[in-house]
């Protein structure tokens, strides 16, 4: 089941256990069974603080395998084989059940246990889902720190009855005591501020009583963690007003461009940003969307969602971009329930069925190659007359024989009743109106710019992009701005970092220039 490889991985951080632990598995007579069974055989044989037992109580899934503390009861249990992505999450809840320490804030551990009340929580994965590890860590750790909470990850190819029972389209989707709770990414603290009601209130109150910064950086991707380090590094307060700290990185799975990186995934380029902007001390501000912004005496006022206002000389806006809709009938009510945006994460869930992809750009033409793979069919329409991805990407895919390529096509509408059941297309050329029947839709059309707070009050382009000079000086003075926010071409993570470097820069020298009392 393991390599050797990932044993003596294991074996090495199963070192750390500070007490022992039990493996209780719930098992029957299937193949899947014996899998786990041979996993939880080979995980026991790498520690003499590791035990395991089988549990008779019939009203469980299986296959499943609770962990948990010697004497203590823990809410941890996995249905189905948590390899693929979800390997992390079952290493950190050996050792988080073992006693070793989370790298979580104090303040945020006595949130989780303060928490009163019954918390049963079920999440629905794809071992092929980026999103879904930090979903299923934050409730396993929740569940390790808070008796009255209960996490359980359910492997929804392993499970299909229960997916289609719920009618889950998409992942991670979250249940909390037999009621939806979330679908998509979530983290720790957005899972625990949605839990305690006053969080936002005195987190609101908490960041509005903080000292003016000299450089704010509202945005925490490539872009904003850049200039936050070049701020910090000339030895003034900065600050990052974060909506979710790593952006749209936190999305894209293959990095495979970035210089001197042969290859990374989004999710662990986004941890390592964060990791080297608090090395240099900026006050991180997570999970805070900003409403407003204006001029003040003295410098610039950002007001937040949440009611909180923060004071700075120098701002950096660094906001970065979203998936763009289609904005047509049927896309937002079928939304997570057929209409998707993320092939790696929900493609699982659609096999053996029939999807489209919209987009003939390289992000459409992968996730139909991707998609190819698992489902019975795809069908890729894009609006021009041809194709606009890399010629060897349109190779490959036109070399798939489970794949058909519409152009000229206009998508319409998305049609279904409970879920999408199809979608309706217009050509182009003879201005004829097709139906495709479908059970899926994944939307590859490209970004908007996060900066619909923005109008108004600077300058923005046609298509909503800050406009910015040579130096990242936007139409406000003290306001700079970098990334995909901007009118600056090329939306790539190398450019972004690269322009929230000099828009830092440009802010510091702004600074020096001008004598703003605090």
């Amino acid at each position: 089941m393991l390599d050797a490889n990932m044993k003596t991985q294991l074996q090495g951080y199963l070192t750390r256990l500070q007490h022992p632990i039990e493996l209780v598995a719930a098992l029957d007579d299937g193949a899947k069974s014996v899998e786990v069974r041979e996993l939880l055989e080979e995980i026991k044989g790498l520690s003499d603080k590791i035990s395991l037992r089988e549990e008779a109580d019939a009203g469980v899934r299986r296959p499943s395998f609770v962990v948990q503390r010697v004497g203590q009861s823990m809410g941890i249990r996995f249905a189905g084989i948590p390899l693929g992505h979800e390997f992390t999450s079952l290493v950190l809840a050996l050792l988080q059940a073992g006693g070793h320490p989370p790298k979580v804030d104090a303040e945020v551990i006595e949130q989780i246990k303060g928490l009163s009340g019954r918390y049963e929580f079920e999440v629905f994965i794809s071992l092929s889902c980026h999103n879904c590890p930090d979903v299923v860590q934050a409730l396993n750790l929740m569940a390790v720190l808070n008796p009255n909470v209960r996490a359980t990850t359910i492997d929804g190819a392993l499970f299909q009855a229960e997916i289609d029972a719920r009618q889950i389209m998409g992942v991670p989707t979250v249940f909390l005591n037999g009621q939806p709770f979330s679908q998509g990414r979530m983290t720790l603290e957005e899972i625990v501020a949605k839990l305690d009601s006053g969080a936002v209130a005195r987190e609101a109150e908490k960041i509005s009583a903080k000292a003016p910064f000299d450089v704010l950086v509202v945005g925490g991707g490539p872009a904003g963690s850049a200039a936050a380090i070049y701020a910090a590094r000339k030895g003034i307060r900065t600050g990052v007003l974060a909506e979710r700290f790593g952006g749209q990185v936190m999305d894209t799975l293959g990095i495979e461009n970035f210089i001197s990186v042969r290859a990374t995934e989004g999710p662990k380029l986004a941890m390592a940003l964060e990791e080297h902007v608090k090395e240099y001390g900026v006050d991180i501000m997570n999970l805070q969307r900003a409403q407003a912004l204006k001029m003040i005496d003295g410098g610039v006022e950002v007001t937040l969602e949440n009611g909180a206002v923060v004071k700075s000389k120098t701002v950096v806006l660094a906001t970065g971009a979203r998936w763009r809709n289609m904005n047509v009938p049927g896309e937002a009510e079928f939304r997570t329930k057929g209409v998707a945006y993320c092939p790696h994460c929900d493609g699982p869930l659609f096999k053996g069925k029939r999807v489209a992809v919209i987009g003939g750009g390289n992000s459409g033409v992968e996730a139909a190659i991707d998609l190819a793979g698992i489902v019975a069919h795809v069908t890729l329409l894009e609006f021009d007359s041809q194709l606009r991805a890399d010629a060897v990407l349109q190779s490959k895919l036109r070399s798939l024989p489970n794949v058909t390529i519409i152009t000229s096509a206009q998508t319409t509408q998305v049609t279904g009743t409970d879920k999408v059941n199809g979608l309706n297309y217009k050509d182009r050329a003879t201005s004829e109106v097709h139906h495709l029947a479908l059970e899926g839709i994944f939307v590859q059309i490209g970004l908007v710019p996060n900066t619909d707070w923005l109008k108004g009050v600077i300058n923005l382009s046609p298509r909503g992009e800050i406009e910015v000079d040579a130096k990242g000086q936007t139409s406000m003075p003290g306001v700079f701005a970098a990334g995909d926010c901007t009118t600056v071409p090329y939306k790539q993570i190398v450019i972004a970092m690269g322009e929230g470097a000099k828009a830092s820069l440009s802010a510091f020298d702004h600074l020096i220039r001008h004598s703003v009392p605090a």
